[in-house]
């Protein structure tokens, strides 16, 4: 990296965790429903959980917003950064500070629409591909959960398809198994065979 690139860099990184941490889902529910949102559902303050708990349009605001903590510091890099490897990097942090946010504990999202909004930012011609897989899942599955985790696997397999260079794939990978890893609980639901299907309204712990 040359050196009149360290200091952008280096503030984009911070700046897209600084976004990335803003918890949207914890504050709209707060604010439309007058509840604190993880004492619902599987008590995630992810989309999703939204969508469950308070409604359709809060759920796609928070979608709106989380997407937009990814997309906003990657096109940002794209603007002043010369390395396509630091937008990728930039992306990362944007995903880390929604899932782990410095203004909610620590305690945040799967990391879904935040990649999303990453995604689109970098190629939207894999969103498209990763997006037909998300909903051909969950058409027929009705589990959220199961379509966001085999979206993220297809990811990496979207960017060698389209012939990115291998920076891009490892992002694929990391991005990919990362959104599975937080999808923990999720995953032991869906086997236990209480996983909640879109739709089904969450109760109050």
């Amino acid at each position: 990296m040359k050196m009149d690139q360290l200091i952008p860099s280096l503030g984009l990184m911070l700046l897209a965790y600084i976004l990335g941490s803003m918890p949207f889902g914890l504050w709209i529910a707060r604010f439309w429903a007058n509840i604190n949102i993880r004492e619902y559902g599987s008590g995630n303050i992810g989309v999703s959980n939204v969508l469950r708990t308070v409604g359709v349009v809060p759920a796609a605001i928070v979608f709106v917003l989380d997407a937009g903590k990814g997309m906003v510091p990657v096109l940002l890099a794209k603007n002043y950064l010369s390395s396509d490897e630091m937008w990728l990097v930039v992306g990362i942090c944007a995903v880390l500070g929604h899932s782990l946010p410095l203004f909610a504990g620590f305690k945040g999202g799967r990391g879904v629409a935040t990649a999303c909004g990453v995604l689109l930012a970098l190629s939207w011609t894999v969103v498209l591909v990763v997006a037909a897989v998300w909903i051909g899942t969950l058409s027929v599955s009705r589990f959220i959960s199961l379509a966001s985790i085999l979206a993220a696997a297809a990811l990496p397999i979207c960017f060698a398809a389209f012939s990115y260079p291998p920076s891009y794939i490892i992002l694929g990978i990391f991005l990919g198994a990362f959104v599975i890893w937080r999808h923990r609980p999720n995953i032991q639901r869906l086997v236990a065979g209480t996983e909640y299907r879109i739709g089904q309204k969450a109760e109050k712990h």
